[in-house]
């Protein structure tokens, strides 16, 4: 193959997994889709081309560049919704109590997971997503855990899938509730998945509320990164041990550490810019992690989601249940 024909095959890849987080957002848009949202919505049309047409080998570097250096890039970009300053603001009870939300959640998932011998990557990947921030946490872990892209792409599904069901259900509750509005945003802030989530539970609790939410849950963001890097010395120990593999330092995480200060002390301090900008960015950096699902979920079977995925999906949902009802009753 030319080089020529090589860097069209690769053009056409990007624009492949594009095209299909292009189709998930507008699934999105639709009446009863609109719940599971954009990123659910293109790895299921991602798994379900792969089954129909296969794996389209001849633009497999494109979707692989998707895969990996754009879900490296949506990370990087992610920091930017991250204002440190509003967490070091709220001290640190606000970080020991997320710190305890991340323990429990992946900890209780694992348990689960071996009482009900489910798969243990799929079961470690929903347990990180299910304590710190969703479909990114487990993007930002997955190359340092050695994940499969399968695994990947599956967890990053469901934990979207259940976090909105979740956030739906809060909303649902929320009259019920013997709580203010200030307290029902921490609740949702500390306990839903990912930041969409917390903010569809607590944007009907008005600006108090929402803003309670958002505190709550950029404390579990900013613990990604030590997190990730606990990841690393574990599993390079695990390696020495093993078979001597070393773990690359994921330096994505430099990048992200890098926009959240950007972000949270320059931006808008000494650098005006315009909130639709602000806005665009964040559209821009979901899109970008749609399309690296995208090219992650073409390598989803669906033989293996039926025989893998079921029993991490359900200790990742009591876990999210328990989590949900024990932060309840100590706010």
């Amino acid at each position: 193959m030319s080089k020529k024909g090589g860097n069209l095959h690769w053009i056409m890849g990007v624009l492949f997994t594009a095209l299909i987080a292009g189709i998930g957002f507008l699934l999105a848009m639709i009446p009863g889709l609109s719940m599971i949202g954009p990123l659910a919505a293109a790895i299921i049309v991602a798994v379900f081309y792969r089954q129909f047409f296969g794996y389209p080998e001849k633009i497999r570097h494109g979707i692989q560049f998707s895969a990996k250096k754009l879900l490296r890039l949506a990370i990087i970009l992610f920091g930017l919704k991250l204002n440190m300053n509003v967490i070091f603001q709220d001290g640190l009870p606000l970080l020991i109590r997320d710190v305890a939300v991340i323990i429990f959640a992946i900890g209780v998932t694992l348990l689960f997971a071996k009482l009900f011998r489910a798969d243990y990557s799929l079961s470690l990947l929903l347990g990180v997503g299910t304590g710190v921030c969703g479909a990114s946490a487990i993007a930002a872990v997955s190359p340092i855990l050695k994940a499969k892209a399968e695994d990947t792409a599956i967890s990053a599904g469901i934990i979207s899938l259940i976090g909105t069901i979740f956030a739906i259900g809060y909303t649902l509750i929320r009259p019920m509730l013997p709580i203010d509005a200030a307290t029902y945003g921490s609740w949702a802030g500390i306990s839903l998945h990912e930041v969409a989530h917390v903010a569809l539970a607590a944007a009907p609790a008005g600006e108090d509320g929402l803003a309670m939410a958002l505190i709550g849950k950029l404390g579990r963001v900013l613990l990604l990164v030590p997190l990730s890097f606990l990841f690393i010395y574990i599993m390079r120990k695990k390696g020495n041990q093993d078979t001597d593999e070393k773990v690359a330092f994921p330096w994505f995480l430099l990048g992200f550490i890098a926009t959240s200060l950007l972000g949270s002390y320059v931006l808008g301090v000494y650098i005006p810019i315009n909130e639709a900008v602000l806005t665009f960015i964040s559209a821009a950096t979901t899109f970008i992690l749609t399309m690296a699902m995208v090219g992650l979920g073409l390598n989803v079977s669906l033989a293996a989601l039926r025989s893998k995925a079921l029993k991490p999906m359900l200790a990742m949902t009591i876990t999210s249940l328990l989590l949900s009802g024990i932060t309840l009753l100590i706010l």
